[in-house]
């Protein structure tokens, strides 16, 4: 009988290699020594633990939680899934938070200045836990795609910024989800970075009409894999999971 290991190892064939020089800030932060393997410590794979007391009422609500003086604008949907460790587990009770920009395309941040305005009822910022079963959900508005300065007309997909924290440390997970049909999500240098289609599959958020609200909002699902060889992306780079 085979014991299997503590944690897969990673599919390197799935996963893009450091150096992707369309995609230009991989140039500067892509490593020039070969790599060094570190084992993992007890404080790597144990904790941290969170309760209800770490999340307020409406945290995972992006259209209510800043609003001010009125709802955001913007296209309302659901985002939700379920989050599973490489076995197809539950990984249930760890912190699920998001961020985004708003329905222009623009985040609520001093440094970002693309021109489409800053939506004052949108932070763009939620959390919340998974339950029993490793389900979550936010509700939100929908990103608008922007320009970065990549190449000369470079424009990032409709996404949404993830970060889980799995069952240990050695589990977090940031990543980013797009949205099923997008048509700039195979022209994006950071997307066509990785290698296999399953991969950019996973991370894209597929139209969900049992869960969407009539006359409300329109839902998408996302389930989040962490580590293991279909590990969910780590924000389109190999490191971390």
């Amino acid at each position: 009988m085979t014991t299997p290991a503590e944690y897969y190892q990673r599919n390197r064939d799935r996963h893009p290699p450091a150096l992707t020089p369309n995609y230009k800030t991989s140039i500067a932060r892509s490593p020039q020594f070969a790599l060094i393997s570190l084992e993992q410590t007890a404080s790597e794979i144990t904790g941290p633990t969170f309760g209800h007391g770490d999340i307020a009422p409406g945290d995972n609500d992006l259209i209510k939680n800043y609003a001010k003086t009125g709802d955001p604008i913007g296209e309302r949907i659901i985002v939700h899934g379920r989050v599973l460790d490489e076995n197809a587990r539950p990984v249930p009770n760890t912190l699920v938070e998001v961020w985004q920009a708003n329905a222009g395309g623009r985040y609520r941040h001093k440094k970002d200045t693309y021109l489409a305005p800053v939506d004052p009822n949108f932070g763009g910022c939620g959390r919340t836990l998974s339950d029993d079963v490793g389900y979550y959900a936010f509700r939100t508005i929908k990103p608008g795609a922007y320009p970065w300065r990549n190449l000369i007309n470079n424009w990032r997909p409709a996404h949404i910024h993830v970060s889980v924290f799995g069952a240990s440390f050695s589990q977090r997970l940031i990543t980013q989800l797009y949205f099923e049909g997008d048509p700039l999500i195979p022209l994006c240098p950071i997307v066509r970075s990785i290698p296999d289609a399953d991969a950019i599959d996973q991370l894209t958020a597929k139209l969900d009409l049992n869960a969407t609200i009539p006359l409300d909002s329109i839902a998408y699902r996302f389930d989040i894999v962490l580590r293991g060889r279909r590990s969910t992306m780590f924000e389109n780079r190999p490191e971390g999971n």
